[in-house]
C-alpha cells in the first residue's frame, strides 16, 4: 500500500514516516493459534480484521459457542472484493453463512443467538434478553464512544475530561450489573460480557500504556468482572500479544489522519461507523 509520497513501503495510517507503528495483519499469540485452527474451508465465515474489537465480539460468540467456522483475515484498508461484496463499505466484521451474507457486530451475534446452535448468549427469560439488550446499547452509544475520544485527545484537558466521563458510563454498567456477579448476569458468560470483553482487554493493553488508564480498585465489583472477562476461555483463546495492541493503536493515539472511519467520525462528533 502506498503513501501519497509513492513510498510502497509504507502504508497511509504512517502519515509517511517509517519510524511510525501501523495496524497488524496477521493475529498473534493465542489468536493466531485459533485461527489456524480455524482456517480450513467452511460454509460459516467470519471475515476479521485482527485488531479490530468489533471483530473480536463475534470471533468471542464463535469461540463460547464451540461452532464450525472459517476464520479469514482482510485488511480493511484494501478492502478485498469479498469483503465488498457482503459489505459495500468495506467494513468488519462480516459474516457468510452459504450464500447469505451479513454485518454489524451486535447483528452478528444476534444471528448467531438465532442459529440456536452451541451455548446461548441471551438468557431465556424475556427480561433479563431486554435488560442485556439495553445496557449492550449503553456500552455501544457511551462508552465505546469515549474510549475512542480519550485514546484521540492531544490535549491534557481533554484527556482529563474524557477520561472522567468514561469512568462515570463504565459506573453505570457496573451498577447494573448482578451485585455478586462475577460477570455481569451473574456466574454465567452472556451477551453483555462479549460486548464489553475487547474494550476491557484494550483498556489494559492500549489505554493504560498510551493513557495511564488505571487497574481497577482491588476487591471492587469492577475488578471482578474484570479479571472474569480475562479469565474467559473464548477471550483467551481470541486475543493477540500485547504488541499487536501497542502497534496497531499507536495512530489512534497520536490522532493520525486518515487512520480511520472511527477516527474521522469521533473528530467530527459523528457517531461510531
Amino acid at each position: 500500500m502506498a503513501t501519497q509520497n509513492g513510498n510502497k513501503d509504507l502504508d497511509i495510517n504512517q502519515g509517511g514516516d517509517a519510524t511510525k507503528k501501523t495496524y497488524h495483519k496477521q493475529a498473534t499469540g493465542l489468536a493466531a493459534k485459533t485461527a489456524e485452527r480455524h482456517s480450513a474451508e467452511n460454509d460459516l465465515k467470519l471475515y476479521g480484521s485482527c485488531f479490530c474489537p468489533f471483530v473480536h465480539r463475534v470471533w468471542i460468540s464463535l469461540e463460547h459457542k464451540k461452532l464450525e467456522y472459517e476464520y479469514v483475515e482482510v485488511d480493511v484498508y484494501r478492502k478485498p472484493k469479498l469483503l465488498l461484496d457482503i459489505n459495500p463499505r468495506g467494513l468488519v466484521p462480516a459474516l457468510r453463512h452459504g450464500d447469505w451474507g451479513c454485518y454489524e457486530s451486535t447483528v452478528l451475534m444476534e444471528y448467531l443467538e438465532d442459529l440456536h446452535e452451541g451455548k446461548p448468549l441471551l438468557p431465556s427469560d424475556p427480561k433479563l434478553r431486554a435488560r442485556s439488550r439495553l445496557w449492550s446499547d449503553h456500552i455501544n452509544r457511551h462508552i465505546i464512544p469515549l474510549f475512542y475520544h480519550y485514546l484521540q485527545a492531544q490535549t491534557l484537558d481533554n484527556q482529563t475530561k474524557y477520561a472522567g466521563e468514561l469512568t462515570e458510563q463504565i459506573a453505570k454498567l457496573v451498577s447494573a450489573a448482578d451485585t455478586t456477579g462475577p460477570l455481569f448476569l451473574g456466574k454465567d458468560f452472556t451477551f453483555v460480557d462479549v460486548q464489553m470483553a475487547p474494550w476491557v482487554i484494550r483498556l489494559e493493553k492500549v489505554l493504560k500504556p498510551y493513557r495511564g488508564w488505571p487497574d481497577p480498585e482491588p476487591g471492587s465489583r469492577w475488578e471482578r468482572w474484570v479479571r472474569a472477562i480475562e479469565a474467559n476461555e473464548a477471550v483467551k483463546v481470541t486475543t493477540s500479544g500485547d504488541e499487536l495492541y501497542l502497534d496497531s493503536y499507536e495512530r489512534y493515539a497520536e490522532n493520525r489522519p486518515n487512520t480511520s472511519l472511527v477516527q474521522a467520525a469521533v473528530n467530527g462528533g459523528k457517531g461510531l461507523p
